[in-house]
């Protein structure tokens, strides 16, 4: 492998005909540009008024022009394409010899000239895998894959690895070595130019199955999530379109920190959400203690829910008459118990049940009438179905459920929940989902994301929750098994992608295996992959980290990091000062890049008025960082999945004692000592976790 090339004191960035490979890139890069300028302008022009049958057909297409528009935007610092195949001869073709190959630019996005050839393929595109996948014992006919390295938007830099030339020897690209180690700021981006082949096949896996990712810190799980929604999206788009796809995320401020990272991509319309947004029936206004969050949040209390539910199917009694005109026709109640109970047989829907309950009983009119002499039709039958005697039969019998309703009834009557959870439920567990003071009305219940969690799988019991094609669901680790419900009813139909860590789960009812979760989410199938490369947290940071992982997650295999720069790491022992920790965090600033303070939430008041008084600005996590701003202040229990240049931890004992139990308190350290990127200072007063020694 060539050693990076760079830009010659005359860049020569516009004589296409130079001798100097840098000058012609640049013209290249230069003219490609332009054909996306002219992409963009091309669909700014286009003129629909002529062509469109309607004004809902006006829209729709006035919006996809805009949505073409917007993806088709030149972002002057983010690199139009990043890497260079020279095949030894045209895929697809035969292999004959003397054949000649092709040369393709791989990128974010498609660029074509004006008359449709390609500047530019998408990353995305079967051409573009072996970019990914080729190495110097499977070259995949390409001959050579070139690099190139930027600085903001300018093309400075090339590397080429000639994969087909026996007598090249492998090595590191010292360029992907540096837009691994590149200081972030702001936002997440992508990691289009970096994918390594474990990831790419990730990436590609087809739309029809289910992966779960399990990844250590650093090993890039949620950009690969991230990027196989964008491959999805390429490769499936029409099918996708139609069915639609979300990632889901733990908080806000961690989808705020990503949300950046697809529209770079081109891709506009996905959507973003929290467990929380996704069952949002009610306003959550309360709190559980652990103990009742863990026992509403148990796979059990969907059997307690179901039975709940069905309790107000009562078999029928009495007959329903039927008068049209002249006649009566009456259904004995024989008849409608066999009827109604086919209908709980079939285990369909409560809601779904209840709508066919009408017409099951018009059409044993409708046989009557036909028995008598008499042709009816469907209409016939849907009268019936309306008639006031079978629709207060259908009340009776089969009444509506309010999910909320139901809900409150079995957490504030003892008695009816001791009906729906016996053998399921025992007494002390039902002692302690029950609220301690009744509750006069849905509104003025202070219900907690538990409660809203039963109140969804109510709801779906009662009527079939929308599926999507493909669902996201990032730091899935944290969820409960009925949570993982609530997100598998999102994707009954359609497919998911997994991302976790067992080792940095962090709630009392955190994952204890992926296979348990995978057959609460509904997709027991799913392939589980590992991801073990550290491509984000330095080598002395991950291994010091990484002396907790026997205490919380002894089967898992401890990330080794890629990193070349071993990172700067250091343990400080402090007097009980916030000072020393706001110097500590102005040594860190005087590095480019960003740095976070993450300390236990109970001490964020104090440093935030330390820093405050040192007159260091600072920013809450999920906010933008910019370059004069560039310290964020991060309560440890926000700091999951988020990364900064450089971390200041504040008082390790701090953050296990902060949570309920210490494992628990352990996996909340593992996560705060793994957000630094290149820096990592602990400071301490107290002494520090016995585990670290």
């Amino acid at each position: 492998m060539s050693s990076p090339v760079p830009v010659s004191d005359d860049p020569m960035s516009g004589n296409p005909m130079s001798d100097d490979p840098l000058g012609r890139e640049r013209s290249h890069l230069s003219a490609s540009r332009a054909a996306l300028r002219a992409m963009r302008e091309d669909a700014e022009s286009l003129d629909i008024k002529d062509v469109t049958a309607n004004w809902v057909n006006a829209a729709v297409l006035s919006r996809q022009i805009e949505e073409r528009i917007r993806a088709l935007a030149d972002l002057s610092h983010t690199p139009l394409f990043f890497g260079r195949l020279d095949y030894l001869h045209a895929p697809g073709a035969e292999q004959a010899e003397g054949a000649e190959g092709e040369q393709f630019y791989i990128g974010r996005r498609h660029v074509h000239d004006a008359d449709g050839d390609p500047m530019v393929i998408d990353w995305r595109a079967p051409v573009s895998q072996p970019f990914y996948r080729a190495s110097k014992t499977d070259p995949l006919d390409v001959a050579l894959r070139r690099r190139f390295g930027y600085t903001g938007g300018d093309l400075t830099a090339y590397e080429d690895e000639h994969l087909s030339d026996p007598t090249e020897s492998a090595a590191t690209s010292k360029l992907l070595q540096q837009e691994i180690e590149r200081p972030r700021v702001g936002p997440m981006r992508d990691i289009v130019a970096t994918i390594q082949p474990e990831q790419d096949e990730i990436v590609r896996s087809g739309l029809g199955g289910s992966v779960c990712v399990q990844g250590g810190p650093g090993t890039g799980k949620t950009a690969v999530g991230l990027h196989r929604v964008a491959y999805l999206l390429y490769a499936h788009r029409d099918r996708l379109a139609r069915t639609g796809t979300l990632v889901i995320g733990p908080n806000s401020s961690f989808l705020h920190y990503i949300e950046q990272v697809l529209p770079a991509l081109g891709e506009l319309e996905v959507k973003q959400a929290t467990v929380d947004d996704l069952v949002a029936h009610v306003e959550v206004r309360g709190t559980d203690d652990a103990p009742a969050a863990i026992v509403k949040g148990d796979a059990r209390m969907a059997d307690v829910l179901r039975s709940a539910v069905y309790s107000h199917v009562t078999l029928p009694t009495e007959p329903v008459m039927v008068v049209r005109g002249s006649r009566r026709w009456r259904v004995p109640a024989y008849e409608l118990e066999v009827i109604v109970r086919e209908l709980l047989d079939r285990g369909i829907r409560y809601g779904a049940a209840r709508e066919a309950l009408p017409q099951r009983i018009a059409h044993a009119v409708l046989v009557q009438m036909e028995r008598s002499g008499e042709a009816p039709d469907d209409r016939v039958q849907d009268s019936v179905a309306r008639n006031a005697a079978v629709k207060a039969a259908v009340k009776a019998v089969w009444p509506p459920v309010d999910p909320a309703k139901l809900v409150l009834r079995l957490l504030t009557d003892a008695d009816f929940l001791a009906v729906h959870a016996a053998g399921i439920l025992d007494e002390d567990e039902q002692k302690e989902i029950l609220w301690a003071k009744p509750v006069r009305s849905v509104k003025a219940a202070k219900w907690s994301a538990a409660d809203a969690v039963l109140i969804d799988e109510t709801t779906d019991l009662v009527q079939r929750t929308h599926s999507l094609g493909h669902v996201v669901l990032d730091e899935a680790q944290d969820l409960s098994p009925m949570q993982y419900r609530a997100v598998g009813r999102r994707c009954t139909t359609g497919s998911a992608t997994v991302l976790g860590d067992l080792a940095q789960g962090t709630t009392p009812w955190a994952t204890r295996s992926w296979d348990e979760a995978l057959a609460h989410l509904g997709k027991p199938d799913a392939v589980v992959e590992e991801l073990t490369a550290g491509f984000r947290v330095p080598t002395d940071v991950i291994t010091y980290a990484s002396r907790l992982l026997p205490h919380i997650a002894p089967g898992l295999t401890p990330v080794a990091s890629v990193r070349e720069n071993p990172g700067f790491f250091d343990v400080r022992p402090i007097s009980d000062d916030a000072g020393e920790v706001v110097a500590a965090c102005e040594e860190l600033l005087r590095n480019e890049g960003s740095t976070g303070l993450i300390a236990a939430d109970t001490r964020i008041p104090a440093l935030a008025e330390a820093l405050g008084e040192a007159g260091i600005g600072y920013l809450s996590p999920g906010e933008e960082t910019t370059h004069e701003t560039r310290l964020t202040l991060v309560p440890a229990s926000l700091a999951k999945g988020l990364e900064y240049d450089y971390v200041v931890l504040d008082e390790p004992r701090a953050v296990v004692d902060a949570e309920p139990d210490e494992r628990t308190g352990l996996r909340r350290l593992y996560v705060a000592l793994t957000r630094a990127v290149s820096g990592l200072i602990v400071v301490h007063a107290a002494a520090l976790p016995g585990e670290l020694a």
